[in-house]
């Protein structure tokens, strides 16, 4: 073979390595987008259908929310959960229902511990208000059982939801009356000479407002606590349920839907301590817009944050579950709940008294230098 033929050769195979290699980049290119496809549809799904186990150190909010949400401020600490049941005696069987915490667009859960008796049916079972551990455990020679519960929570601060497309197929739901919050009636007299105008955000403000007007955070008088809009309206004082309960009912009532979520407030101080009982807000949806987070009792307790608190909840919170009048699963044999953040319990086929539940609900902050959060 002469030099020419050798150079024609290798001038030949030079040709067909650089089509070769060019088909390779291009694979590869087409590989990288799908697989990061993949990863963007893996994750998006895992979000959606997981329970609520998810990275703890996972602290910056989703990208759904509003171009803005980079500034809104979240906070990880370690809630514990605990309950002891007591005189329940020898060989007793006792159900017991406990809501958990559950990953969504405010907050990223993960459970670290969990302390349970020996149980002869163990199950969690999904809701649509939030998922319980269900539990049926015997007594055996003590007549106590104790659970604990440790998770790390990462809360961030909410704002308004954007809205969906089909955003408002269920709103029908959130515009019924529950047993204790009625649409019309009572409530409605606080509205008389009250201009509420054409703009539903609007509306809702004033709705907003009418309420913590009327309203004074005080529980020092029995009837509080109960989430009774009517009973609410009457004294014009009470807890975070009776001012959030007042507000659902006048939104409601004006055909703005409404709804109630419950969980437990930190102390806003940072540190570790005593969580000394459950905190709930409410959500507003006006035409046009997305779900909007209202706390009026926190608006009563802060009046510097009042306008703060209309479109805003703090990040110092975690929601246990949501809505009022509940059947749990499996069913109880009592009647709904009021609501659901501290453990149902039934003893042959009975609901245990409060008074012989002993709950402790503490936080521990976790240092953003911690090695956890890392």
């Amino acid at each position: 073979m002469n030099h020419y033929e050798w150079i024609g050769k290798l001038m030949s195979a030079m040709k067909t390595g650089f089509m070769a290699c060019s088909l390779a980049c291009r694979l590869l290119g087409l590989a990288v987008v799908i697989l990061a496809l993949g990863c963007e549809f893996t994750s998006t799904t895992s979000r959606t259908s997981s329970p609520p186990i998810a990275k703890a150190n996972e602290s910056n909010p989703p990208s759904s929310l509003s171009p803005a949400v980079g500034t809104l401020k979240n906070r990880t600490f370690d809630f514990t959960y605990s309950v002891r049941l007591t005189g329940l005696g020898e060989n007793r069987s006792a159900s017991i229902w406990i809501p958990i915490p559950t990953s969504n667009e405010f907050q990223t859960v993960q459970q670290l511990s969990e302390l349970l008796p020996a149980a002869d049916e163990l199950q969690h079972e999904r809701t649509a208000h939030c998922i319980i551990l269900f539990l049926r455990a015997n007594s055996h020679a003590n007549d106590q059982l104790a659970i604990k519960l440790v998770y790390r929570i990462t809360r961030r601060e909410a704002c308004e939801m954007p809205p969906a497309r089909d955003d408002t197929k269920n709103d029908s739901a959130y515009l019924m009356a529950d047993k204790l919050v009625p649409i019309g009636g009572k409530p409605m007299k606080l509205l008389a000479g009250v201009a509420l105008g054409a703009d539903s955000y609007a509306q809702a403000r004033t709705l907003y407002d009418v309420v913590d007007d009327h309203m004074k955070y005080r529980k020092d008088k029995p009837g509080w606590g109960r989430g009774d809009a009517a009973w609410a309206c009457e004294s014009g004082f009470g807890n975070c349920t009776d001012f959030h309960s007042l507000f659902i009912s006048l939104a409601r009532s004006n055909h703005l839907p409404a709804k109630f979520e419950i969980g437990f407030g930190i102390p806003e101080a940072r540190g570790s301590g005593i969580v000394p009982g459950y905190h709930c807000w409410a959500w507003v949806k006006p035409a046009g817009h997305g779900w909007v987070p209202v706390d009026i009792s926190e608006a009563s307790k802060h009046p510097d944050r009042r306008d703060y608190f209309f479109g805003h909840l703090c990040e110092n919170r975690v929601q246990f579950s949501s809505g009022r009048d509940l059947v749990l699963s499996p069913p109880q044999n009592g009647p709904p709940l009021n609501f659901f953040v501290y453990p149902y319990v039934e003893v042959d086929g009975r609901a245990w008294p409060p008074g012989k539940m002993i709950t402790s609900f503490t936080y521990a902050d976790v240092p953003v230098d911690s090695p956890s959060r890392r």
